[in-house]
């Protein structure tokens, strides 16, 4: 695969029949793909294997969160496959765990911080410690590279400030909530442009329904692919 792999597409589809048909429409266009739970009891796993034998990238999105020894379980169920990238939630025990059931495997560790679609108030909803989101971002992330993250799943907002972090040295950070110029934000609330997120520390930005719910998702695709060229 020689496509542009700082781009990853979200295949947020109900089902493998429906991804699958992303995956044709966009041809050499793309080389990394991220599927999630809301594909999971569609044939996510079964897209995801065989995207895999076909020499695509994965990034298995299923953002683990269980005490420590279900978490290690999962995780060592999971890397048997050698995905590129798995999420777990970003607490320090839930990393270590993760870290622990993934041994010797080749698939990447990413922490998620708080989740791209959550402000100020919805963290006051669930009982979030008070204080700026940026800060508390920038505070889970450093946790979970202690505890062993290889990367970080963050708003491109944060990238920066994670990016100048000395434990990010070497580490990973993806950014979802990315929309190019013109786009609808949908349910994310902290978003940037493609260019942005990477001029602002990403290492790999993750994008779906500006893609694969337009009318050419492979000219979309392309127009995206061509702001990354100059960055």
């Amino acid at each position: 695969m020689n496509a542009d792999d700082r781009l990853i597409v979200a295949l947020d589809v109900p089902n493998l029949l429906d991804g699958g048909k992303i995956v044709d429409a966009l041809g050499d266009t793309v080389s990394f793909y991220k599927i999630g739970l809301g594909m999971l009891t569609g044939g996510g796993l079964a897209l995801a294997n065989e995207l895999k034998e076909k020499g695509f990238k994965i990034f298995l999105d299923m953002k683990f969160f269980d005490i420590g020894a279900t978490v290690e379980k999962a995780v060592a169920g999971i890397s048997q496959y050698n995905f590129d990238f798995l999420t777990v939630h970003g607490d320090p025990h839930v990393v270590r765990a993760a870290v622990a059931g993934r041994g010797n495997s080749c698939t990447k560790i990413l922490a998620v911080t708080i989740l791209t679609s959550l402000d100020r108030e919805d963290l006051d909803d669930a009982l979030i410690k008070s204080g700026n989101l940026s800060d508390l971002v920038k505070e889970r992330a450093q946790n979970a590279f202690k505890a062993g993250a290889d990367g970080i799943i963050a708003s491109p907002q944060e990238a920066a400030l994670i990016r100048a972090l000395p434990e990010a040295v070497g580490k990973l950070i993806i950014t979802p909530g990315v929309r190019p110029l013109g786009s609808v934000l949908d349910d994310q609330k902290r978003v940037t442009t493609p260019a942005e997120a990477i001029k602002n520390g990403a290492d790999h930005i993750v994008i779906g329904r500006p893609i694969w719910d337009s009318k050419n998702p492979r000219k979309a695709a392309l127009k995206i692919l061509n702001e990354l060229k100059v960055v």
